[in-house]
């Protein structure tokens, strides 16, 4: 017999990755959104060296971050998916400004390493069999 294997903490009925998940995803998109908007407003902030593309690329990584964490949150096949895509997506990009090939001008080289960490850890546990079961089925 086997038994269907349960998470010891959950909280509303999920596992503590997917609240820990969605809490995470839910503040750096909220940063980032609340920095995009900022930067566009604000194209002389001094201290910061941005272009306009690294803005707007900064303001919709906050919205999809938002949006694909509520999916995630709701059990989503779009949440799984779009953190994924997302996640990719800022390796790639990351990985390019670190490497010094071309990339979205502006992207800081200081927050490479972390961000591409960050991401490779979302996919990790997202691709757990337990959790990609959930989503995809």
């Amino acid at each position: 017999m086997s038994k269907k294997q349960t998470p010891l903490i959950t909280y509303k009925g999920r596992s503590l990755g997917i609240v820990i998940l969605t809490v995470a995803q839910l503040i750096i998109g909220a940063i980032h959104a609340f920095f995009g908007l900022l930067l566009l407003a604000f194209e002389n902030l001094s201290f910061i060296q941005a272009t306009v593309a690294y803005d707007v690329y900064t303001f919709v990584f906050g919205l999809l971050a938002l949006v694909f964490a509520v999916f995630i949150w709701q059990g989503k096949k779009a949440g799984w998916v779009g953190t994924v895509t997302v996640s990719l997506f800022v390796i790639a990009a990351d990985s390019l400004t670190l490497l010094d090939l071309p990339s979205i001008p502006g992207i800081p080289k200081f927050a490479g390493f972390t961000e591409i960490a960050y991401s490779v850890l979302i996919i990790v546990y997202l691709s757990t069999s337990q959790i990609r079961k959930k989503y995809l089925g």
